[in-house]
């Protein structure tokens, strides 16, 4: 089977600072890959390089066997991203926004109006699609940028902290339609720092620290490597070098 990503021997350094020292992954249709590490690991340059926002690594980055650095615009095609802050155009409705996205891939009108109020209705927007998004809340925001990350129907799904703002609800429904989306064959590429939905939702997790690859499994498989701990349990374990508990003390000593 052909690799949905394929990231071979990626570096990267900003100045004289290395951030990616050598990831290899390859991610697979199907398959929902929770991408997680510490600040500062390189998950979201992984991300921006994925989507075409950086060109100046060393290595190869692959999108269903397109060349993200030599043929961009062909890559994006492939590629849903949803970021962390939901940046958008707040002078524009919803309609406005999303039909302007449409027009980006080459959608065909009526079926980018179509697909449009079918997801905002599915989020409760249904009464929001000729409002300014100005007036939106964070929650709101972030369905407005989760349909437009989906509206194209892409093949691959990159998701930074897609969950941000949204109420418990809206959340179900966003870790259903993952699960939904990977049984259609969709490539899942998840970064989250919540460590429990990963856990529940990918079925292969990836740990990233210091710029390099410590873990690589499913949750069951990183549990047996680990023992038998919560996924929070394990990234604390392989990225704080037990200094956790003694930063916990040095805050409460602050009150001293």
């Amino acid at each position: 089977m052909i690799p949905a990503i394929s990231i071979k021997n990626l570096h990267k350094r900003f100045g004289a600072k290395p951030v990616l020292r050598g990831i290899h992954l390859d991610v697979f249709p199907g398959q929902v890959l929770g991408y997680i590490g510490p600040n500062g690991a390189g998950k979201s340059t992984t991300v921006k390089i994925l989507c075409g926002l950086l060109s100046d690594y060393e290595g190869e980055v692959l999108v269903q066997g397109i060349d993200v650095r030599t043929n961009p615009v062909e890559a994006k095609r492939r590629i849903g991203y949803v970021p962390e802050l939901a940046e958008l155009y707040d002078v524009l409705t919803p309609s406005e926004f999303l039909h302007f996205m449409g027009d980006l891939y080459g959608m065909d009108h009526d079926v980018c109006e179509r697909r449009m109020l079918r997801m905002l209705a599915a989020f409760g927007l249904q009464d929001n699609v000729h409002q300014r998004m100005d007036t939106f809340s964070k929650g709101m925001r972030q369905k407005v940028l989760l349909t437009s990350g989906l509206l194209h129907n892409p093949d691959i799904l990159i998701l930074d902290e897609p969950l941000s703002g949204l109420d418990a609800n809206s959340v179900i429904i966003v870790k259903d339609l993952i699960s939904k989306l990977a049984k259609d064959g969709k490539t899942i590429f998840y970064c989250s720092h919540m460590m429990d939905v990963v856990e529940k939702v990918s079925d292969r997790i990836i740990l990233i620290d210091n710029g390099s690859i410590v873990a690589d499994g499913s949750f069951e498989h990183l549990q047996q490597q680990q023992g038998n701990q919560s996924l929070e349990q394990i990234f604390a374990q392989l990225t704080s070098k037990d200094t956790l508990g003694q930063a916990a003390d040095d805050l409460m000593r602050a009150f001293d």
